[in-house]
């Protein structure tokens, strides 16, 4: 079996935070990592770096997605580079169509792996772990689902009296009224 450190995935992403915090997952994880800021900017790394594997946002400016998808399908190189498309518009209508493009122009290469995001670091690591044939204890060192979080804390607010719930309340709702909040700083 391949260990993940003999790995190439080249992670394509428009957000710095979204790009840096996948990248760190993936080398955490073992794997050897490049970065690409945009559609453009991964053609280019393509052929530079020879990844394994890529994973891509569908919309971002100068090249979108579904754009470096057809081109590479195109290559007979890169015809079956397996890409996990990471996106936070794959129920929107702008995301939607891209998706089924993507469904289409990837008839013939498998597995097919769309992740929404925000998307857990194990539920990244397992699916490129699966495509790449690699051992899965190769993830062990990859936290827990951040999912988890979201029950945990559906469970303190069950067991939270009113008088905090109001209090918390009425933060998330200035804070909601002022500045973005920005999950990655």
């Amino acid at each position: 079996m391949p260990e993940t450190s003999e790995k190439k995935i080249l992670v394509v992403d428009d957000e710095p935070d979204v790009r840096n915090f996948i990248a760190a997952v993936l080398e955490d994880a073992g794997f050897n990592v490049e970065t690409a800021i945009d559609g453009l900017d991964a053609l280019e790394k393509v052929e530079a770096f020879s990844p394994d594997l890529m994973t891509l946002d569908m919309v971002m400016p100068r090249m979108p997605g579904i754009k470096v998808i057809r081109t590479l399908r195109k290559n007979k190189k890169w015809a079956k580079l397996p890409i996990i498309i990471i996106t936070a518009h794959a129920r929107d209508e702008m995301g939607s169509d891209q998706i089924t493009e993507f469904m289409a122009l990837t008839s013939k290469v498998s597995p097919k792996i769309v992740l929404e995001k925000p998307i857990s670091p194990a539920s990244l690591v397992n699916a490129i772990c699966q495509i790449l044939g690699l051992e899965p204890k190769a993830v062990e060192a990859v936290d827990e689902d951040p999912g988890d979080e979201r029950n945990k804390l559906a469970k303190l607010i069950q067991e939270t009296d009113s008088d905090t719930l109001r209090k918390i309340r009425e933060i998330l709702n200035k804070k909601k009224k002022t500045e973005p909040y920005f999950l990655f700083e």
